[in-house]
Parts: structure tokens; sequence; C-alpha cells
């Protein structure tokens, strides 16, 4: 039997440290309405601080009304999502590799982890697109100063695990926070069943 071609696809190694490519998740506690029960790709970590987007909080506005010329390549939903609080006047755009494809020189993509890249806006969309699986474009981002996101992970807010690409593209109507969480080994898996409204148990 062959090895599968992109094994990072499938596999998630446990416990990683926050880096480019790593999720955070909000812990159960964490129920402040921007971040509760959200999905955040980091894609930059560093001395300078942290910066990353929120995977599963879409908006009503359709890529199409913001950049049209993205739209064909926007995945389902063809929305923009909301990356956090920070600069919402501003868009963010990531997007995951075919397999195999080597996008070393291509212009305005930037790898971030495995087949998961930043692509720059003002690229030609048609140029990039036959590399590509499709792009998700987020309006604002989430950003931590130094050593503020240690101090929330220090105080349970977040929950750190290892990315698919796959999550990057998540398809509408999937609850991204628990499916990440089902795929952990006990007893974390076990989080996923938490209600989404204690208050109605």
């Amino acid at each position: 039997m062959g090895q599968p071609e992109e094994p990072e696809d499938h596999v998630t190694p446990t416990a990683p440290r926050v880096r480019a490519g790593t999720l955070l998740l909000a812990d159960t506690d964490l129920l402040e309405p921007t971040f509760r029960r959200s999905v955040i790709y980091i894609v930059e970590h560093n001395e300078g601080g942290t910066l990353g987007v929120v995977l599963n909080r879409p908006s009503e506005t359709a890529v199409y009304n913001v950049l049209p010329q993205w739209a064909k390549l926007a995945i389902k939903p063809k929305s923009m999502f909301i990356g956090g609080p920070v600069k919402r006047d501003s868009a963010l755009c990531l997007a995951t590799v075919r397999a195999g494809v080597d996008i070393t020189g291509l212009p305005g993509v930037r790898h971030v982890q495995g087949r998961v890249v930043m692509v720059d806006l003002d690229s030609d969309p048609d140029e990039i697109a036959p590399a590509l699986e499709g792009v998700r474009i987020f309006a604002g981002y989430s950003g931590w100063t130094t050593g503020q996101l240690e101090g929330e992970i220090e105080r349970d807010d977040w929950i750190v695990l290892s990315a698919l690409p796959s999550d990057v593209l998540v398809e509408p109507r999937v609850d991204l926070w628990a499916r990440v969480l089902r795929r952990q080994p006990l007893p974390l898996s076990m989080l996923a069943t938490h209600p989404i409204d204690v208050s109605r148990n």
C-alpha cells in the first residue's frame, strides 16, 4: 500500500506549541461573544506577536460584492468570513494548494504551513488559480501582542491544536469547533459534546 501523498492532511500531532499553522479553540468557559466556540487559524507567530483568523464566522456579505475578481475561486459559502475584531475594513485571504503542486516562485502566494498559503489579494487570481483548491477571504483578523496570547493560554481561554488543510476551507453548516475536538484523543474529544448554550440544559 502506497503512502498518502500529503500525510499532514490526515495526521495531527498532539499538544503542539503555538506557531503558524496551529489552531486555537475557544475553551468551553470562554463565553465572550466575539470568540465563543471560535476556531482560530494562526497565520503568524513571532517575537512581534500573533496574528490569526477565525475560521467559523461566515458573514452575510458576498465575496462578489467586495472583491468580484476573487468570487470564482472562493469556496462555498462564497461569503466573506469575519476573521476577528481587528481592522474589519481590511481583507486577508487564505487558500489551500492542490496536492503535489510546487508554489515556489508563484507570485502573490506566501507559504504558511503544509498546504495552506496566504494570498495577496492584489495578485492576479487567474494566474494562481490552477495551483489552488480554493480561497477563503476574511474581513479583519485576531491579533495578540507579545506575551498576551501566552497569558490567555495559561488562563485556559484557548486549547492549542494542530490544523488540517481542510479546516481552512471548511464547508458550510459544519460545526468546526466540535469537529476539531472529535478528532482529538480522549478526554479532549469529550468536549465536542459540550452544549452550545449551557443555560438550555
